[in-house]
């Protein structure tokens, strides 16, 4: 099977939803006797994000008409995609449960506005096989990718895709301008949204922290600090928001806007929630003449 053909393929079942309410209680039990082995086994549910989404019908067009390429790494490879002829290059990042189709709408609007779409599918996600990597990784491809294009215009990141991004560009990705979309100032508020969701509590959560340091970091715990957002000299940052949004809590964007100070705006999208912000005609109108402005 080809690289084009292994891209093309989508599965037929979206993500999986949140775990069943018997494995919920299960970790909750364990929790009561040993909130250590809690973590462990909350880690096994929290870095397997489910079956990758199928390109949605309205999705199609765009992701076939994309040229699809691959970045090797770590003995395997990501799969890439860029839209347009090349010129003012523009990087999108995906987030948790989500693939670079999912932003089919921006690029063609970026694409009618004279830029030229670069993304990803991430590790677990779309096209590229798993297991998932850390910020590290996400870094490293995208590291990667600015160096095939010459750099970026700017970057559009979703979800977790924001911190993802803005590691990048603080570690020298060059981009004067970043759109972050229902996005996640704290690096840890992953691990915080995925423990509410399932009614786990603080010593779990604590607990799926430890686990996660030594999994991915050799028990750094610093990470959560060094990988949350920080100031960004020089660069710009605009900020989209649903205070509807249940993935990620809407005082992200505060945060977000905080660290970048004067340099950062604020716009509030009532009732989209978290995903529909990706297809918003004035939110992708936003984006597209935000993406236009010159420091």
């Amino acid at each position: 099977m080809t690289d084009l053909q292994i891209a093309r393929t989508t599965t037929v079942t979206r993500a999986a939803g949140p775990a069943p309410a018997a494995i919920r209680a299960g970790i909750g039990a364990t929790a009561r006797i040993s909130p250590g082995l809690a973590g462990r086994l909350a880690l096994e549910l929290w870095r397997r994000p489910g079956r990758p989404g199928e390109v949605r019908p309205g999705e199609r067009a765009v992701h076939e008409s994309a040229r699809v390429g691959v970045i090797p790494h770590a003995g395997s490879f990501v799969v890439t995609y860029a839209w347009g002829d090349g010129a003012r290059p523009v990087l999108l990042v995906h987030g948790w449960r989500s693939r670079a189709s999912r932003f089919a709408t921006l690029v063609t609007a970026l694409e009618a506005a004279g830029y030229s779409p670069v993304s990803y599918d991430a590790w677990a996600h779309g096209a590229t096989k798993g297991p998932v990597r850390t910020i590290l990784d996400h870094e490293q491809v995208i590291t990667a990718l600015a160096e095939r294009h010459g750099g970026f215009e700017a970057v559009v990141a979703h979800s977790f895709g924001v911190p993802v991004a803005m590691y990048a560009v603080r570690q020298g990705v060059r981009a004067d301008r970043v759109v972050a979309l229902s996005g996640m100032s704290d690096f840890g508020h992953l691990v915080d949204s995925f423990c509410t969701t399932l009614g786990l509590g603080a010593p779990v959560d604590e607990q799926l922290r430890r686990a996660i340091e030594r999994r991915y970091f050799d028990g750094d715990s610093s990470i959560w600090r060094r990988f949350s957002v920080g100031p960004i000299p020089g660069l710009d940052l605009l900020v989209m928001h649903s205070p509807e949004d249940r993935m990620v809590d809407r005082g992200q964007a505060d945060l977000l806007v905080a660290a970048q100070g004067d340099r950062a705006t604020l716009i509030e999208t009532p009732g989209l929630g978290h995903g529909r912000i990706l297809d918003d005609p004035g939110v992708i109108d936003a984006t597209v003449r935000f993406v236009g402005r010159r420091p």
